[in-house]
């Protein structure tokens, strides 16, 4: 058995890999500056083209002296003593010899390719790392199971939205199956080995050869207990390869199992005195329709991903009715009184709005600028003390865990993909002036909130479900703050997404679209300060696009008589 537990070889040909984890940048997890990538691949293609013309300028002199020579040497070769007889061919011969055939040798032997190795040796330090690839990778396969994608539709680029299709090559795929493998994932392995042996079985030419693909597929299959089908792509390998050593074993032992569990059901039916009687099948119940009731009681991931997949319940028509747009102006506030805004209703219960046409295209092309250099892994509260701190990135689909840093306790992760900037309203008066729009439409004191954060997803981006307000089981929540709890928030939406993206409310079925220029609210406590629990959201994985939101964090002190406590305990 020890040629099966022998675990099959993981290399892992990076391009350039070798590079200081100092340098990291974790590109994935921001398209944003993903994009700045694109640009540096440019002028690396642009500095190998000039090494590559003076290559080639190098080999056309080389081309020509040899041309010129191969029609002197011809003629002089048929009468050598007549040529040299002429006392101009003899010089001629002596200086070529003494001469130009050492500058033919320093031509030959001169470097053409220190502009571009310099070049290349200076951009590589800000190359994405084994980590970024990685992350990528992990990326692609939790997108296909958010949205339930087979592998060959992600293969061959039929995406929902896409501009730009691209196909993987049978070696992508091998690659990513290689990534779920060495993460014990053999779900996922044996996807993308199929696919890329589907490739390679219709004739596509690849780095890759079959007997390889073939050696992880059938591991991965047997790891998941299909013993007979395991063997099946065994027996496939030794026809391509006889003397494959570990197939030979394999092939054996999977026969052993295979016989072993024949004769154990035997044995079971021959031991058994009476046929049990066995009850009459119930039948599958025709599916029914999503309610509430039946929606609630799923798996908090399940309805996440169902929502995210724009499968969740739907308002009934009476809910709906009670939906309405209007123009807004805050009580007759001054600065909308002749110019009222757009808003409409999202949700009824928890209440969430959405702001039309609120933030110009010259304001997020500023908001953008001002935050791109800045991003940094985003932060989010720890589920157990609410204390801010870097978000974790899931490369697995295990939840993991990490050591609370105030408790040192373990406590289950929370996942978010993207990387986040702080703007200040002191940094450009552009940012005051969306501060003292949030409050003239709220209502809201804004000297109390959180400075305005920026977010931009990475590859197949995503923040898991969280509560934006700290629970009574988080004393320390916004502590160092001082100014209560988070009271409500404010969320500009600053680019459309072309599939995936939207912000979802798995407790309630709710789903919020991404849409440029637009704005949603929410309040996260009810007016006596408790927290309205019902406001847990989750922003879903960009499926294709890039997302980029701003977001308010408003707090509770500076409210009190902006809005104030209801006269019931339970208001």
């Amino acid at each position: 058995m020890h040629f099966i537990r022998k675990l099959l070889p993981c290399w892992c040909f990076l391009l350039l890999s070798c590079r200081p984890s100092v340098l990291a940048h974790d590109f994935f997890t921001s398209i944003g500056q993903m994009t700045d990538l694109l640009f540096t691949e440019k002028d690396l293609v642009t500095s190998l083209k000039d090494y590559i013309q003076a290559e080639e300028n190098k080999l056309e002199r080389v081309k020509k002296w040899a041309d010129k020579l191969e029609s002197l040497t011809a003629t002089a070769t048929q009468d050598p003593e007549g040529f040299l007889g002429h006392p101009v061919n003899a010089f001629k011969l002596m200086k070529r010899l003494n001469t130009e055939w050492g500058d033919l040798e320093s031509l030959v032997l001169s470097d053409t390719t220190d502009g571009f190795i310099s070049n290349l040796t200076i951009q590589r330090r800000y190359f994405p790392t084994d980590e970024d690839q990685t992350g990528a990778a992990k990326a692609l396969l939790r997108l296909q199971d958010t949205y339930k994608l087979d592998a060959n539709t992600i293969s061959t680029g039929n995406l929902p939205g896409v501009k730009h299709k691209t196909l993987m090559t049978a070696e992508d795929c091998y690659e990513l199956g290689k990534i779920a493998y060495s993460d014990v994932d053999y779900y996922h392995t044996e996807l993308w080995m199929a696919q890329a042996l589907k490739q390679l079985d219709d004739g596509e030419e690849s780095t890759v050869d079959k007997v390889t693909v073939l050696d992880y597929l059938s591991y991965a299959i047997y790891q998941q207990g299909e013993l007979e089908r395991a063997l099946s792509y065994t027996k496939r390998l030794l026809e391509l390869d006889p003397e494959h050593q570990r197939a030979k074993g394999n092939v054996k032992y999977f026969e052993f199992q295979l016989e072993k569990q024949r004769k154990a059901k035997k044995e079971e039916t021959a031991t058994e005195k009476e046929p049990e009687k066995k009850e009459a099948p119930v039948k599958k119940k025709m599916k029914q329709k999503k309610d509430r009731n039946t929606f609630s009681l799923m798996p908090e991931r399940k309805k996440y991903e169902m929502l995210c997949r724009g499968e969740g319940i739907k308002m009934t028509p009476r809910r709906q009715s009670r939906l309405f747009c209007r123009y807004y102006d805050n009580n007759r506030n001054p600065f909308y009184l002749l110019g009222p805004v757009k808003q409409q209703d999202e949700w009824d219960s928890p209440y969430i709005v959405r702001f039309l046409n609120i933030i110009s295209d010259k304001e997020i092309e500023k908001v953008k600028e001002l935050a791109k250099p800045r991003l940094r892994r985003a932060t989010i509260s720890n589920p157990t003390t609410g204390v801010l701190e870097t978000a974790a990135y899931r490369i697995s689909k295990r939840r993991a865990t990490v050591h609370d840093p105030q408790t040192g306790k373990l406590t289950t992760a929370l996942y978010r993909v993207s990387k986040s900037a702080w703007l200040t309203g002191y940094e450009d008066p552009m940012i005051e002036k969306i501060n003292q729009r949030i409050e003239d439409l709220t209502g809201l004191e804004m000297d109390t909130a959180e400075e305005l954060q920026v977010a931009n997803y990475g590859v197949g981006g995503q923040y898991e479900p969280h509560f934006d307000f700290g629970r009574k089981d988080e004393p320390d929540a916004f502590k160092e703050l001082g100014t209560g709890n988070r009271i409500a928030t404010w969320l500009f939406y600053m680019s459309d997404v072309a599939a995936g993206g939207a912000t979802v409310f798995p407790d309630v079925g709710a789903s919020v679209t991404p849409l440029k220029g637009t704005a949603v609210f929410w309040y996260n406590l009810f007016p006596n300060g408790e927290g309205d629990y019902s406001t847990r959201h989750a922003a879903c994985p960009v499926l294709v696009g890039n997302k980029w939101v701003s977001n308010k964090w408003i707090h509770e002190r500076g409210q009190e008589w902006r809005r104030p406590c209801g006269l019931n305990e339970t208001d």
